[in-house]
Protein backbone atom coordinates (compact mmCIF):
# COMPACT_ATOMS: atom_id res chain seq x y z
CA UNK A 1 0.00 0.00 0.00
CA UNK A 2 1.47 3.29 -1.07
CA UNK A 3 0.61 6.75 0.17
CA UNK A 4 0.05 9.56 -2.33
CA UNK A 5 1.62 11.92 0.21
CA UNK A 6 5.04 10.44 0.70
CA UNK A 7 5.61 12.04 4.11
CA UNK A 8 2.39 10.58 5.58
CA UNK A 9 1.63 7.13 6.92
CA UNK A 10 -0.99 4.77 5.53
CA UNK A 11 -2.76 5.16 8.90
CA UNK A 12 -2.97 8.93 8.33
CA UNK A 13 -4.28 8.51 4.79
CA UNK A 14 -6.96 6.00 5.84
CA UNK A 15 -8.02 7.93 8.93
CA UNK A 16 -8.36 11.27 7.18
CA UNK A 17 -10.72 9.72 4.61
CA UNK A 18 -12.71 8.07 7.39
CA UNK A 19 -12.86 11.32 9.35
CA UNK A 20 -14.01 13.29 6.28
CA UNK A 21 -16.72 10.72 5.67
CA UNK A 22 -17.85 10.73 9.31
CA UNK A 23 -18.13 14.53 9.27
CA UNK A 24 -20.01 14.40 5.95
CA UNK A 25 -17.50 16.75 4.37
CA UNK A 26 -18.00 19.57 6.86
CA UNK A 27 -15.30 21.60 8.58
CA UNK A 28 -15.11 20.57 12.22
CA UNK A 29 -14.73 24.19 13.32
CA UNK A 30 -16.97 26.23 11.01
CA UNK A 31 -19.45 23.59 9.89
CA UNK A 32 -19.18 24.66 6.23
CA UNK A 33 -19.15 22.01 3.51
CA UNK A 34 -15.65 21.59 2.11
CA UNK A 35 -14.82 21.32 -1.56
CA UNK A 36 -11.93 18.93 -2.22
CA UNK A 37 -9.56 21.87 -2.79
CA UNK A 38 -10.44 23.34 0.65
CA UNK A 39 -9.90 20.20 2.77
CA UNK A 40 -7.02 20.09 5.22
CA UNK A 41 -6.40 17.49 7.88
CA UNK A 42 -5.13 18.82 11.22
CA UNK A 43 -3.47 16.88 14.04
CA UNK A 44 -5.41 18.04 17.12
CA UNK A 45 -2.37 17.23 19.26
CA UNK A 46 0.56 18.07 16.99
CA UNK A 47 3.05 15.35 16.15
CA UNK A 48 5.89 17.37 17.72
CA UNK A 49 3.91 17.48 21.00
CA UNK A 50 3.27 13.74 21.10
CA UNK A 51 0.30 13.44 18.76
CA UNK A 52 -0.10 10.66 16.22
CA UNK A 53 -2.01 9.73 13.06
CA UNK A 54 -4.85 8.01 14.91
CA UNK A 55 -8.45 8.67 13.91
CA UNK A 56 -9.21 10.48 17.19
CA UNK A 57 -6.30 12.89 16.74
CA UNK A 58 -7.21 14.04 13.23
CA UNK A 59 -9.63 16.83 12.38
CA UNK A 60 -11.03 17.81 8.98
CA UNK A 61 -10.99 21.58 8.57
CA UNK A 62 -11.02 24.31 5.93
CA UNK A 63 -7.54 25.16 4.62
CA UNK A 64 -7.81 28.82 5.70
CA UNK A 65 -8.90 27.79 9.20
CA UNK A 66 -5.91 25.43 9.32
CA UNK A 67 -3.56 28.26 8.42
CA UNK A 68 -5.19 30.45 11.09
CA UNK A 69 -4.67 27.76 13.73
CA UNK A 70 -0.90 27.76 13.17
CA UNK A 71 -0.41 31.45 12.28
CA UNK A 72 1.13 33.78 14.87
CA UNK A 73 0.49 37.15 13.18
CA UNK A 74 -2.93 38.46 14.26
CA UNK A 75 -3.43 40.43 11.01
CA UNK A 76 -2.70 37.35 8.89
CA UNK A 77 -5.08 35.30 11.04
CA UNK A 78 -7.90 37.76 10.46
CA UNK A 79 -7.31 37.74 6.70
CA UNK A 80 -7.65 33.94 6.60
CA UNK A 81 -10.88 34.04 8.59
CA UNK A 82 -12.60 36.85 6.65
CA UNK A 83 -14.96 34.55 4.75
CA UNK A 84 -16.20 32.87 7.93
CA UNK A 85 -18.57 34.23 10.50
CA UNK A 86 -16.36 34.92 13.46
CA UNK A 87 -19.01 34.24 16.05
CA UNK A 88 -18.00 33.20 19.55
CA UNK A 89 -18.49 29.45 19.03
CA UNK A 90 -16.14 29.40 16.02
CA UNK A 91 -13.54 31.51 17.82
CA UNK A 92 -13.79 29.35 20.96
CA UNK A 93 -13.22 26.17 18.92
CA UNK A 94 -10.38 27.77 16.99
CA UNK A 95 -8.69 28.91 20.21
CA UNK A 96 -8.97 25.40 21.72
CA UNK A 97 -7.10 24.06 18.71
CA UNK A 98 -4.48 26.82 19.06
CA UNK A 99 -4.08 26.01 22.75
CA UNK A 100 -3.30 22.37 21.88
CA UNK A 101 -0.58 23.70 19.57
CA UNK A 102 0.89 25.84 22.34
CA UNK A 103 -0.19 29.12 20.69
CA UNK A 104 -1.85 32.25 22.07
CA UNK A 105 -5.60 32.67 21.58
CA UNK A 106 -6.89 34.90 18.80
CA UNK A 107 -8.09 38.21 20.16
Amino acid sequence: MRSTILTRSVEYMDNRISRYSMKMGQCEITGVFLKASDVHCHHYIPIHLGGDDSFNNLRIIHKDVHIAIHQTDQTAIKSHLMEFTTDNSIMNKLNKYREKCGLEPIK
